[in-house]
């Protein structure tokens, strides 16, 4: 019981420090401003604090199924730092700032290419947008992505190379997927790997669908999100993450499809090699 108050409150704290990060962090935050931001990282913390320490998931998926989870949790993270420490640097210029800034930079350059996510984000931009302005939206949209990008890697790495998740002992099925409901009708098989594949889909496309929406509410909705640094942060790292934790969904969904798949055909060769005795 201790272990696991102890691994709930821990990660409860994590979680709030990533809410509370760019409040923290960035310059001329209004007091307003960082006590919304603290309220949002008291709830978040209340949540997560209340899904780790119960014994079973209610809404979290593939929690027993490590690293599914930290490696969404570190790549969100050091995107919302890195960003945040980038946009400090021309108030702050000290080393940690001027090197995530340089990579920042970097990131949002070799990102905006011809019909790339990162450019349909700089398109929303009006016209009447001035050059820093879009610079430090590049460097949010290029980063964010980037992370984003590398995470579905080292990810995809884990599950191809490191066979996750059956390295880390039996893998139960219903508790790390709660939100998939196996008595929905028809055999779970194909409905896994339905899901999975339009998960895949979803996760590809959404990084090209947002710009669109945005440029279709530009009026009321696209200067609100990109004139303050701490909107712009964590407007930028929903367009990237959204869809790679779909992506990733999708990967490990289609994973379990096939585990299940080969359990079931191992268990007819089985019954099958009885039979012939």
């Amino acid at each position: 019981m201790f272990a696991q108050i102890t691994s709930a409150m821990i990660r409860a704290i994590l979680m709030a420090m990533l809410v509370a990060t760019p409040a923290l962090v960035l310059p001329d935050v209004t007091s307003d401003a960082q006590q919304f931001a603290f309220i949002c990282a008291f709830f978040a913390a209340a949540l997560v604090f209340i899904e780790y320490f119960s014994a079973y998931p209610s809404i979290l998926e593939f929690r027993f199924a490590p690293p599914f989870n930290r490696i969404r949790f570190m790549a969100v993270f050091f995107c919302v730092f890195a960003l945040s420490s980038a946009f400090t640097f021309s108030s702050a210029t000290n080393v940690a700032n001027g090197l995530m800034h340089a990579i920042a930079t970097l990131a949002g350059e070799l990102t905006d290419v011809p019909y790339s996510p990162v450019r349909l984000v700089l398109l929303t931009l009006p016209a009447t947008a001035d050059s820093e302005h879009v610079n430090m939206v590049r460097m949010a949209a290029g980063m964010s992505y980037s992370i984003a990008t590398l995470s579905l890697v080292l990810f995809y790495f884990v599950v191809r190379v490191l066979d996750w998740p059956t390295r880390n002992g039996a893998f139960n099925v219903w508790v790390n997927l709660p939100l998939f409901d196996p008595t929905a009708g028809g055999d779970v098989l194909p409905r896994l790997t339905r899901d999975g594949r339009v998960n895949i889909v979803l996760g590809i496309l959404l990084p090209f669908i947002f710009p669109a929406l945005v440029e279709l509410t530009s009026n009321s909705l696209g200067p609100a999100l990109w004139s303050n640094p701490q909107t712009l942060i964590w407007t930028m790292t929903i367009w990237a993450f959204f869809p790679a934790t779909m992506v990733m969904r999708g990967i490990a969904m289609l994973r379990v499809a096939n585990m299940i798949d080969q359990d079931r055909r191992r268990a007819y060769a089985e019954a099958q090699n009885l039979q012939h005795i």
